[in-house]
Formats: C-alpha cells, structure tokens, sequence
C-alpha cells in the first residue's frame, strides 16, 4: 500500500545545502490537501515526468488545484485528474551564500612588460545566490537528490579564473604595478561574470580578490628589483643579478663537487668575467660617462689645493696665496712639493739623485723607505747605503 505524504518540509542542517530533492530517489504520492511548509528563504518546485511546473514561495501551503494549476492541467488532460498523484519536490535554498572560495588551481600565464612571461596565482571569495529556481534546478542540479555549495564552486572556479586572467591580459602591464588594480579588477570582474551567473539562476553578491602571488623566485627578483630602486633606479639590472652571483659563487664554492679546486677555478672565471664589467658599470652608474678631466675642461677652473680658491685653468700659481700649481713631483719623504731639476729636496734636504739600498739584504728601495721590502729591515738614515 502506498504511502501518502500529509505534510512535506525541509530543514537545512548543514547550511551548506542550495536543493533538496523530496524524495531524494524516485517519486513520492501526494493527495490535495497535504500541507506543504516551505521557510523564509526557501522556494518548492514541483517536478513531474522530469518537467518543471509549479514553484511556490514561503509560507504553509494546502495543495490544491488553485496553487498547483500547472501540475493540475497536466494531471487531468488524459484520463482525468486523480488524488494522488506522484510527483517530486525540489526544494531550493534562496539564502545569500557566503566564504565560497576561488582560486588558480593551476598558475596562469601572464606576460610582464618588464619580467616577461611568468605565472601567477590568484585566490579570492564571492557570495552568490539563487534567484532564479527553475532555471538553477535544470541547468546546473538535474535529479540530484541534493545539490550543496562544493558542487557549484568547482564549476564557478574555472569561469572566474578565466574572466580574471583576461581583465589582467588586457589591462594590467606589469606585475608591479598590480596592487593599484585590486579594487578595480574586483570591480571589472564581477561585472563581467554578472551574466555567467545569470544564464545559471545566480547572481553574484559580491566579489574578492585576496591575493594574487607570482612564484617564488619571481617574487625574489620584484624585491631585488625595489632594492635596486632604492640605490638610484639602476637601468641594468642583469648586471646587478651577474655581481651578486659571483658573491654567491664565492659563498657557495666549498660545497661543489670537485672540492675546493674546481670552486675555484669557477670562481677565478666568473671573477675574469666581473673584473671586465664592473668597471664599465662603475664609471657608467656613478660617473655618468664623464670623466673629472673633462668636467673641468667644460668648467674652465681648478681649486688650489692650498686655500681651495678657484683659478683659472692654465695658471701656474694661485693668484689668492700665491702656491705652485705647477707640481712636477714630490719629495718622498716630506711630501714637499718639488720643481723640474731639483737635485736636493729644499725642505728636508733628501739627496733626490741618489739610490736606497738595504743594508741586510742590498735590495734597491724606492726612496723615503722606511722598512724593507723584501727583509723588513728597518732602513734609517744612519743605516741607509747611498749609491749616487
């Protein structure tokens, strides 16, 4: 004997649930005058031969042919209409969900002015709801027996991460300047999934974006690119990334394998390479190109290293303090300034003419030594062997 239904209702225990089907396997029989209870935020779609008739809104409903008259017209056209009938019942859970996830589940690909191609990935929340039961139940649920929000968010992942990776394709340039985009993406994007929504029986609430990260090492090469800002906004930055690696290179050699020979002969190659560019990247970064010989040309003066005065270019004595500008060399032990010709230092009376030797070892020293080069004996003026 069936069983006829007197009283239908549905209570969500989880709230993650969006459709309840009643029954949730095949039909159920159910006579006018059963009373179906349908709560705020809830609305009832009756379903017979796998077509959706009648919807009823919240409130307590005895079923009659006055708010079931679809059902009721089909039910009576062949053979007449009879109590009861078998039908089924989807519930639908009109509420605003919300902390539904999005994100990248694989990285997307992105192209930086700047960095060229890398990839990213992005994670956010939404809240959406049903407007729309009906549609909702054929598009999207079919004859599930229950239908909750993680079977809607994995298909509404890939249409949001598609629509965020093309606003960010046709808007965004460079990886850096993205954080100025957030609200405006957030904006941009929700609009467009507005009608992806609604061909489903959705609507989107609202929309977030969290965080969009690059990998690692990208993330490593934007900090080190801020590092390089701050130093001037070097225009080469390859060239900062080969100095730092022959610091790592040097840092890292002991651990190769090989031991330390083959480290250092990596080292020595990559320290030949260094040596021929960091001079030119000195004299570009911090010297501009120009050399102090020709901003004093372009200038028409020089400072007198006895009173700083300016003089002009050519002369040959300081017309404030009278010091020679002239200076062919200088004294090695005073530091005096000497004229061409000088055989004696008029200062301290250094025989300019004669050689140093050591008296240890005989080695010839430049003169004004004060300890041997090649011994370390200490050379004095009374030990010092002059050969004029």
């Amino acid at each position: 004997m069936s069983e006829f239904m007197d009283v239908i209702e549905w209570f969500d225990k989880t709230g993650q649930e969006i459709v309840h089907r009643y029954p949730e396997e095949g039909s159920a029989e159910i006579k006018f005058g059963a009373q179906l209870l349908i709560r705020e935020n809830q609305a009832a779609v009756f379903f017979r031969d796998g077509k959706g008739l009648d919807v009823l809104g919240p409130g307590r409903h005895t079923l009659s042919t006055l708010n079931l008259p679809i059902l009721t017209k089909i039910l009576s056209l062949p053979w007449g209409f009879k109590s009861p009938f078998r039908c089924e019942v989807y519930f639908v859970n009109l509420k605003v969900f919300t902390n539904m996830r999005w994100g990248t589940k694989d990285p997307v690909a992105f192209k930086d002015k700047e960095l060229g191609l890398i990839r990213l990935r992005a994670f956010g929340t939404f809240t959406m709801q049903v407007t729309q039961p009906l549609l909702f139940i054929n598009t999207l649920v079919g004859t599930q027996g229950s239908f909750e929000t993680a079977n809607v968010e994995d298909y509404l992942r890939d249409v949001i991460v598609s629509r965020l990776n093309d606003f960010l394709g046709e808007t965004v340039d460079s990886l850096v300047n993205l954080p100025q985009y957030y609200d405006r993406m957030a904006v941009a994007v929700k609009t467009r999934l507005t009608e992806d929504f609604r061909k489903y029986g959705m609507e989107m609430v609202d929309f977030y974006i969290n965080r969009i990260t690059p990998p690692d090492d990208v993330q490593k090469m934007i900090d080190e690119r801020s590092g390089m800002a701050a130093l001037g906004n070097l225009d080469d930055f390859l060239k900062y990334k080969a100095a730092k690696a022959l610091g790592d290179a040097a840092s890292s050699g002991t651990g190769m394998p090989g031991g330390g020979s083959a480290a250092s002969g990596m080292g020595l190659g990559v320290g030949a390479g260094m040596g021929m560019m960091i001079p030119g990247m000195l004299y570009k970064v911090l010297g501009n190109g120009e050399t102090n010989t020709e901003k004093i040309k372009e200038k028409g003066t020089v400072n007198c290293p006895a009173c700083h005065g300016e003089v002009p270019l050519n002369s040959r004595f300081c017309s404030s303090c009278g010091h020679q500008l002239v200076v062919i060399k200088k004294c090695p032990r005073c530091s005096n300034d000497l004229a061409a010709g000088d055989k004696f230092c008029p200062s301290c009376g250094l025989d300019l003419a004669s050689e140093l030797r050591c008296k240890n070892c005989q080695t010839k020293l430049p003169p004004g030594t004060r300890f041997c080069l090649n011994c370390g004996e200490r050379v004095s003026e009374e030990t010092q062997k002059v050969v004029t």
